[in-house]
């Protein structure tokens, strides 16, 4: 990184994150969004890439989230966030919402994650000692999606590697990971390891492996991640 280069606050490394995500999907899927930084994808969905965004409280159709001052206080995400509606929009019960997850119907999920490793495991819904409502619809989309994308940042707020040799949280999956999005680099779980595809302008090869308890591998040139 650059001596020059201020460091991304909090809301830029989501944005970056959400961004690059936006370019992975394609026309014609189905996809589930997420809560928390996964549902910023919304907003930067190509506009010449027609897919169908679901949230698994009973809505097929979700949109950018609104202007302020034009937010509907029953169009909201799974995560409670108001959000927007696009033609053709349904609505329908959270059994009916779970019946397309379970029944293979979703061809992406983007979720975020406390820890991911180089096996592809999955922590996302627990720290022990914490209070928490349960793992939610996270397991069963790790189990039903497609394909599964890990939106997050690639370490905690104390600067710890959340992307490890071997998850030490309670897991959520077990090898459903395939691509790790982080405001640092485009990492793919294949069966040899985590293969690096792409880094961000404003970082190395070193930063990103010294930023990740898992060894990573660099297959020749590496891509400047775009966003």
């Amino acid at each position: 990184m650059s001596a020059a280069a201020a460091p991304l606050t909090d809301h830029q490394k989501r944005e970056r994150i959400a961004r690059r995500i936006a370019r992975e999907l394609r026309d014609g899927f189905y996809v589930n969004l997420g809560i928390g930084m996964p549902t910023m994808v919304a907003n930067y969905v190509p506009p010449e890439i027609d897919v169908v965004l679901q949230s698994e409280n009973g809505m097929l159709g979700v949109g950018p989230y609104p202007v302020e001052g034009c937010e509907d206080a029953d169009i909201i995400n799974a995560g409670k966030e108001t959000v927007t509606e696009v033609p053709g929009t349904s609505y329908f019960s959270s059994a009916e919402s779970f019946a397309m997850i379970r029944g293979r119907h979703i061809d992406l999920t983007v979720l975020g994650a406390m820890q991911v490793d180089e096996n592809g495991d999955l922590a996302n819904w627990m720290i022990p000692g914490k209070m928490v409502k349960g793992m939610g619809g996270a397991m069963d989309l790790v189990a039903s999606a497609r394909r599964v994308i890990i939106a997050m940042e690639h370490t905690t707020k104390t600067g710890a590697p959340k992307i490890l040799p071997k998850c030490t949280l309670p897991l959520t999956g077990i090898k459903v990971v395939d691509t790790i999005v982080t405001e640092l680099a485009v990492i793919q779980v294949t069966p040899e390891g985590l293969v690096v595809q792409e880094i961000a302008p404003d970082t190395t090869v070193e930063e990103v492996q010294k930023a990740t308890a898992a060894k990573l591998i660099f297959k020749g040139p590496v891509k400047t991640m775009v966003s």
